[in-house]
């Protein structure tokens, strides 16, 4: 008797890229309108005819783009013009509109949250600092804290003028097209639903990243030059972590976890975090006999030239150079911006920092141009969440922006409560 075949099993065919059919594309926008507008913010005011020749759009084409942007009230019309001496066909330049439009920006830190108010050119205009509510605060407690903030922050400050987004940054793991944050284990934060929470609850369009990435966008946008092409951004605060752009955009990761640096080796058997985080800095200023109740506190003995403090500062440096060397050697970028009050404001700091990197990189030859400090020392947090926003709208200017009024009567007790949906804000610590 014949047995019967054994039946072959056969491996599945492995799915190809080519297989899955490509995500919707997203409505068209017109396409030199971010090229006109990013024009303008980098050489207004100026002449559409120049901005032609700098974005190799015809001249009709910039004419047109500027009518929209000029209905947006993204951008205004300045005095007319003529060349030297009177001479030459009279022209009016274009520039950034200030007078009408705000971002609003939230910064969530570690051991408080930052919300400001910015200008269409990342000018700070105003900025509200309060501490969380215990060590690991519940998210749906800061994020309500943040709405119900913001409408008395127009109130005092916006002038008239209307916020058209909100922009969120922390640091750690953010997956900005969620708009979520995914962990951050200092604060104990896992999955937070930060867009849809904060979207019902402000009316507003909410755009959610990591604050490195938007320190990363920032310097694109107003800050270091040599940011543009391709860059390292390195964050030092409670949070240690950074960012990378190529060819101007960012890399963001499968997971979003690009940038997680926190425990890049320094020496011996210590991490990067572990010995230059600002709890590490404490630490060590404990350790040495100078007490001091938080890092703005041991910063404040720094600038005031306090030497134990100063050294602290000074190592800080040295180790974040050793980082820095590591990164460089990479990536290989045109720049490193590195974000860390020290080099920004005492001395020796930067130069140390520098030294740092030329005793450790292979490639780098010239640390005084390929490392620099952050363009925006001393308003770093204000910056992170406002540029999240600012960096969404110059990337598509035509996106519909919802405009938010800021409050006619100035006085806290008239301004609205924030709109909450306690159902939007998800958190799993597990």
């Amino acid at each position: 008797m014949k047995k019967p075949p054994v039946p072959v099993r056969r491996r599945p065919t492995p799915v190809r890229r080519a297989d899955i059919a490509p995500p919707a594309a997203p409505p068209r926008r017109a396409p030199g309108t971010r090229s006109v507008l990013n024009a303008v913010l980098d050489h207004g005011p100026v002449a559409r005819s120049t901005v032609a020749r700098l974005t190799g759009l015809s001249p009709a084409s910039v004419t047109g783009l500027s009518a929209r942007l000029l209905a947006r009230g993204l951008i205004r019309e300045s005095p007319e013009t003529t060349g030297p001496r009177g001479l030459g066909r009279p022209h009016v330049p274009v520039d950034i509109d200030t007078s009408r439009h705000l971002v609003a920006g939230a910064h969530i830190a570690v051991t408080n949250s930052t919300l400001s108010l910015m200008d269409l050119r990342g000018r700070i205009v105003a900025e509200d600092r309060r501490p969380h509510q215990g060590a690991r605060p519940d998210p749906r407690q800061v994020l309500d804290s943040l709405a119900g903030r913001l409408p008395r922050l127009m109130s005092a400050h916006a002038q008239g003028r209307s916020v058209l987004a909100l922009g969120v940054a922390t640091g750690h793991r953010v997956d900005p097209d969620a708009g979520v944050i995914v962990l951050h284990p200092q604060l104990g934060w896992r999955n937070v639903a930060v867009r849809d929470h904060l979207a019902a609850a402000t009316g507003l369009p909410v755009q959610v990243d990591s604050h490195a990435r938007a320190l990363a966008r920032a310097e694109q946008l107003f800050g270091e030059a040599s940011t543009r092409g391709s860059a390292v951004l390195l964050f030092v605060g409670a949070v240690v972590d950074a960012a990378f752009t190529t060819a101007g955009e960012m890399h963001l990761g499968p997971r979003h976890g690009t940038g997680s640096i926190a425990h890049l080796p320094v020496g011996g058997e210590s991490s990067l975090e572990s010995e230059v985080s600002e709890p590490a800095m404490v630490r060590l200023a404990a350790e040495q006999g100078l007490t001091v109740p938080s890092f703005p506190a041991l910063l404040e003995r720094a600038l005031a030239g306090e030497p134990r403090a100063l050294e602290l500062f000074r190592r800080r440096a040295r180790l974040v150079g050793r980082a820095v060397a590591l990164l460089l050697d990479m990536f290989d970028p045109e720049v490193v911006v590195v974000v860390e009050p020290g080099t920004g404001l005492l001395p020796h700091c930067l130069a140390d920092l520098r030294t740092a990197v030329a005793e450790h990189s292979l490639v780098c030859d010239d640390p005084e141009q390929a490392v620099v400090a952050s363009s925006f020392t001393g308003s770093v947090l204000s910056t992170a969440g406002a540029a999240v926003a600012l960096g969404a709208l110059y990337a598509d200017p035509l996106a519909p922006w919802p405009r938010i009024d800021a409050p006619a009567d100035s006085s806290p007790d008239s301004s609205p409560g924030p709109r909450v949906n306690s159902e939007s804000c998800i958190v799993d610590r597990a």
